[in-house]
């Protein structure tokens, strides 16, 4: 198949590897160092120097029918490319990234019959010095079956969910605590207190609460239990989390995406997210 990544980042890098490597024609659109560096090396480079060679673009080409554009640039840079998505010939479009808000405009943007979301949950990626270091676990899920299946078969294994706004939802209610607990973790170097497991407890709970008031299930079916656990055993797994490096490799990445999805939920359930906005990193 023919499959543009837009936003060939860390995740879409991992993305594009995967795809190309399982024999797609795959064309990675990148912007400021990435870009040059994908340039120079005519293909995404792992850390062990292994490589998968692409199409290196600065922008989407409208003219080309893509069999997919993989969207994975961040929520607040999406509306700099709906305008080249909404006027591309691409047979579908996933878009792939943490949000809380509405999908609608999305989906009118490209059009009912060619919109996908999808989420890379299972993926864990960074760039260093130009070089990809990735993890792929179980996780990464879509609303497309088709796609999830091109994904499993390039080594990405994907779910499907048949409600991903509630998907997405959910999946932001629980991992506002985890993000937000990492940033404390990585500047203090240390776990968090019980009394501060307490109140991200709390967080996590009314978060959950708001997502039902919105009108979903919470989904999928282990987030589900899990917003149903009483609150000692919360706080008592989100404390022992906290002294792990997986939080700690987490809030490295900074406080950026856990004020953004906190700010997503206020907006949508104004003076309900008071327990949210007492951990906004």
């Amino acid at each position: 198949m023919n499959i543009a990544v837009l936003g060939a980042g860390a995740i879409g890098s991992t993305f594009a590897y995967q795809l190309a490597t399982a024999g797609h024609e795959v064309t990675a659109i990148a912007r400021g160092n990435h870009l040059r560096q994908l340039r120079a090396d005519g293909a995404v480079v792992l850390e062990n120097g292994q490589r998968a060679g692409v199409t290196v673009q600065a922008e989407l080409d409208p003219s080309v029918a893509y069999d997919l554009v993989l969207v994975t640039v961040l929520a607040p840079q999406v509306d700099a490319v709906l305008g080249v998505l909404r006027e591309s010939a691409a047979k579908r479009v996933m878009f792939m990234f943490n949000t809380f808000e509405p999908l609608d405009r999305l989906r009118e943007a490209v059009g009912p019959e060619r919109f996908v979301f999808g989420f890379p949950g299972g993926v864990f990626a960074q760039l260093i010095d130009g070089q990809l270091r990735r993890r792929i676990l179980r996780g990464t899920t879509t609303g497309d079956p088709a796609w999830a299946t091109v994904f499993g078969a390039a080594g990405i294994p994907t779910l499907v969910s048949a409600d991903m706004h509630a998907w997405l939802r959910s999946h932001a209610a629980l991992v506002i605590p985890l993000m937000s607990i990492g940033v404390v973790v990585a500047q203090r170097g240390a776990g968090i207190s019980w009394m501060e497991g307490r109140r991200y407890a709390a967080a996590l709970a009314a978060a959950f609460e708001i997502v039902r008031s919105l009108g979903h299930r919470i989904e999928p079916f282990e987030v589900a239990v899990l917003s149903r656990t009483p609150r000692i055993v919360t706080t008592l797994l989100l404390w022992i989390m906290s002294r792990t490096a997986v939080l700690r490799d987490l809030g490295a990445l900074g406080p950026a995406e856990a004020r953004m999805l906190i700010d997503m939920i206020c907006a949508a359930a104004p003076g309900r997210a008071l327990a949210l906005q007492t951990i906004r990193p």
